[in-house]
C-alpha cells in the first residue's frame, strides 16, 4: 500500500472507519455514563455522520471550543467536581466526541485512534467481566482497522479487518508473556479514587425497615465459596457480616468495637475449610461462616466476632478460612457490651410491656427466650418483600398491627422484645444459604441471600444465634427465599421462574465467569509465584521474572522480524496473483515456459483457448501495469484473477 501523508485530508471511507471506531469505543461505557452525556456523545457522532454523508467540512474550531464549557458545567453539576475517576472519564468522552466532529486530516485521525485506545481502557474501571472484554476486543479490531485505513483507504473493509486481526495475532505472544511474567503488584497499577465503587450493591453498616428487603431483589453475586470437603448443611450456612447493637427507634447501627489479630475466643481446629472469592464493595468486611477458627492473611477480627480486612475491598479478593459451625463465644462478655445490648430508645410501649411480662413470669433468660420464640410462631406474622410502611413505633406496628415484614423486621423486633425483658441481644446481618453450581462445585452467594438474624447472650454460655425468621418460616432456611414470600413479590427472575434450561444456562455461564475471575482477573502476586514455580523457575522474584521477560520478549520480537523479512523476500502481491492465474492454466495442460514473459504467454494462451482470450489478456495487461508502478490496478487485478476460471 502506498503510504499517505499525515496531514492530507481524510476521505469518506477513512472518516466512516473513524466514526465506527468511536462508536465501538463509547458503546461499552454507555451504561456507566449519565444519560445526558450519552445523548450528547451520540448526537456528536450522528452530526459527524451527517457531515460525512453530505460531504460537508467540520464545524469551525471556535464553535467546538465553545461547546466544551457546557460539557464541563454538566460534569461539575453531575459529580460536584472535575477530579476523580467518573468526572475524568466523562471529560474524556466529551473531548473524544468533539475530536470526531473537528477531524479533517489524517493527523486528526491518528489522534482519534489514540484517544479511542485510551477510552477503551477506562471501561475496565467499571467492569472487567467477559462481556466487557469481548466488546472491547471488537472495539480494538475496529479501531486498528481504522488505523490501517489511514495508511490507504482503498482496500475493501474485509481486508482492513483481516489486517487488524493479523496485527493483533502477532501481538498475542507478547501479550501472553507480559501477562504471565510481568511482576504483579498487590493492587492495580493506577490509584483508584474513592468514587470508584460508589455504585456497588451490597450490605450496609446500618439496618432499617426495608433495607435488606430491597437488597434481596438483586441477583448480583456477593461472593463464591469453594469447600475443601463436604458442604455444611444449609441451616449452618450463616455468613456473618456487620453486627448492629445501637437502635434509635428507626435504624440499627454498630457500636464501637476493638480489633485483634487473634481470636477472642477458644476454638478447635475447625470442621469446615473453604476459600471465599469476594466481589469488591469498598467495604472492609470479610464474610465467613459462624464462627471462624483461623484468621485469613491480612485480616483482623472485631470484638463482636466480625472478620475485617485491613483495607477496604476495592478489588476481587480471595481468602481461606476455617470455621466451626455452632461454636458459641462470649461467655465472659464485658459489662459495657452487655449494657449496650440491653439499651432501648423510647417508644413501642406494647412490645415493652410484652417483654416485661416475660420477665415477670420467668427468672431465667433461657425460659424467656423459649417463650419469645413461641410468641413469634403463634403471632402468625407474614413474610414478604413488600411490607406496608411503618410509623414511629415500628416494632409495635409490625408485631401487633401489620404483621407483615421481612427478615430485618423479624430480627429488629425480636431483639427489642428480648431487651425489654432484660436479656442482652443484638442484630447480626450477612447472608444465609447459597446455591451450589453443579458445573464447577462452587457455592454462589447472591445479594438475594442477604439476611438478618439475632444473637442472645445467655449467662454461662455466651452469644447464641437465634433466627426468628427461621422459627416462623423454616422454609426460608431449608429451601430459599422463593419458597416463603408471596407469589407477587418482586424476586429475581431465575429465583421465581421454574425454567430449568435457563437455570442450567446460568450455571454454565457462572462457571465460565468464575474461571475468568479466578484465572485472569485473580492472577495476583501469589498465584504468579505459584505458576512460575510449577513452570520450573527456582526463585520467582521480580529480578528473575524481569530477566526472563526481557529474554522471551526479545526472542519473540526477533522471530517476528525474521518472519517479516522472509515475507518481504517473498513474491509481491501482483506476482502472487499472476502465478495463481498461470497455475490454473497449468492444471489445464497449458503451463508457462520459463522464457515466456507475461505478454507472450497470454498471446499463446489466447490462441490456444479463445474462450479465455479476453480474460487472460486483461490479466497480463493489469499485471504489467502493477509491476511497473500503477498501484491503482492491483485491486482490479485481484478481482479478475479471482473470477478467472479457465
Amino acid at each position: 500500500m502506498k503510504p499517505e501523508v499525515a496531514g492530507s485530508p481524510l476521505d469518506a471511507t477513512q472518516s466512516w472507519w473513524l466514526l465506527g471506531a468511536g462508536a465501538a469505543a463509547l458503546l461499552p461505557l454507555a451504561p456507566h455514563l449519565p444519560p445526558w452525556l450519552v445523548a450528547a456523545a451520540a448526537a456528536a457522532l450522528a452530526l459527524r455522520a451527517g457531515l460525512i454523508r453530505a460531504r460537508q467540512p467540520a464545524p469551525a474550531r471556535w464553535v467546538l471550543t465553545l461547546t466544551v464549557a457546557p460539557g464541563m458545567i454538566g460534569i461539575v453539576a453531575q459529580y460536584r467536581t472535575l477530579f476523580g475517576q467518573n468526572p475524568g472519564v466523562a471529560l474524556l468522552v466529551i473531548l473524544f466526541a468533539l475530536k470526531q466532529l473537528e477531524s479533517g486530516d489524517r493527523r486528526d485521525g491518528y489522534a482519534i485512534v489514540l484517544l479511542g485506545y485510551f477510552l477503551m481502557l477506562t471501561s475496565f474501571f467499571y467492569s472487567q467481566a467477559i462481556p466487557t472484554a469481548a466488546a472491547l476486543l471488537v472495539a480494538v479490531v475496529v479501531t486498528t482497522a481504522a488505523l490501517a485505513s489511514l495508511a490507504d483507504s482503498r482496500p475493501p473493509p474485509q481486508r482492513l479487518v483481516k489486517l487488524a486481526g493479523l496485527m493483533l495475532a502477532q501481538a498475542t505472544p507478547l501479550l501472553l508473556i507480559l501477562f504471565i511474567l510481568f511482576p504483579r503488584v498487590a493492587g492495580p497499577l493506577w490509584g483508584l479514587p474513592r468514587d470508584a465503587y460508589s455504585a456497588q450493591t451490597g450490605l450496609s453498616d446500618s439496618m432499617s425497615p426495608g433495607s435488606i428487603g430491597s437488597l434481596s431483589q438483586s441477583d448480583a453475586i456477593a461472593f463464591r465459596v469453594k469447600f475443601s470437603g463436604s458442604v455444611p448443611a444449609r441451616n449452618q450456612l450463616y455468613w456473618r457480616g456487620p453486627v448492629l447493637t445501637l437502635f434509635d427507634g428507626t435504624t440499627w447501627r454498630p457500636a464501637k468495637f476493638s480489633v485483634a489479630h487473634w481470636l477472642p475466643y477458644a476454638a478447635d481446629a475447625g470442621s469446615a475449610a473453604y476459600e471465599v472469592t469476594l466481589e469488591p464493595d469498598d467495604r472492609p468486611w470479610l464474610f465467613a461462616l459462624e464462627l471462624p477458627t483461623a484468621l485469613p492473611s491480612d485480616a483482623v477480627i472485631a470484638s463482636d466476632y466480625q472478620l475485617l480486612a485491613t483495607t477496604p475491598v476495592i478489588q476481587r479478593r480471595r481468602y481461606e478460612v476455617r470455621s466451626q459451625p455452632g461454636l458459641v463465644a462470649g461467655a465472659d462478655e464485658a459489662p459495657r457490651v452487655l449494657r449496650l445490648a440491653t439499651s432501648l430508645p423510647r417508644g413501642n410501649p406494647r412490645t415493652l410491656a410484652l417483654g416485661r411480662s416475660w420477665r415477670a413470669r420467668h427468672a431465667s433468660d433461657a425460659a424467656i427466650l423459649k417463650e419469645a420464640l413461641a410468641f413469634f410462631v403463634h403471632q402468625r406474622l407474614g413474610y414478604t418483600l413488600a411490607p406496608p410502611p411503618l410509623g414511629a413505633d415500628s416494632v409495635d406496628e409490625f408485631l401487633f398491627d401489620t404483621r407483615q415484614g421481612f427478615c430485618e423486621h423479624f430480627a429488629g423486633a425480636f431483639v427489642f422484645a428480648m431487651r425489654a425483658a432484660g436479656v442482652p441481644a443484638r442484630v447480626v446481618t450477612g447472608y444465609q444459604g447459597g446455591e451450589i453450581n453443579p458445573v464447577d462445585g462452587y457455592l454462589t452467594v447472591r445479594q438475594s441471600d442477604a439476611h438478618a438474624w439475632t444473637e442472645v447472650w445467655l449467662a454461662g454460655r455466651g452469644w447464641t444465634r437465634v433466627d426468628p425468621t427461621a422459627a416462623s418460616f423454616p422454609q426460608r432456611i431449608d429451601l430459599n427465599l422463593a419458597a416463603v414470600v408471596p407469589a407477587g413479590d418482586p424476586l429475581p427472575l431465575l429465583m421465581r421462574a421454574d425454567w430449568t434450561w435457563l437455570r442450567d444456562l446460568r450455571y454454565r455461564w457462572d462457571a465460565v465467569a468464575n474461571r475468568w475471575n479466578q484465572s485472569v482477573l485473580g492472577y495476583n502476586p501469589q498465584r504468579q509465584r505459584d505458576l512460575l514455580a510449577r513452570l520450573g523457575m527456582r526463585s520467582p522474584d521480580w529480578r528473575n521474572m524481569t530477566l526472563t521477560l526481557t529474554a522471551l520478549c526479545t526472542a519473540v520480537l526477533l522471530g517476528l522480524v525474521a518472519w517479516a523479512l522472509h515475507r518481504r523476500r517473498r513474491l509481491d502481491p501482483a506476482q502472487a496473483l499472476w502465478l495463481r492465474a498461470t497455475a490454473r492454466l497449468a492444471r489445464r495442460g497449458l503451463p508457462r515456459r520459463p522464457w515466456e514473459g507475461p505478454g507472450d504467454y497470454a498471446i499463446r494462451i489466447a490462441a490456444a483457448r479463445p474462450e479465455t482470450a479476453a480474460a487472460i489478456l486483461e490479466i497480463a495487461d493489469l499485471y504489467g501495469r502493477v509491476r511497473y508502478g500503477s498501484i491503482d490496478a492491483l485491486e482490479l487485478l485481484r478481482r479478475r484473477v479471482a473470477a478467472f476460471k479457465p
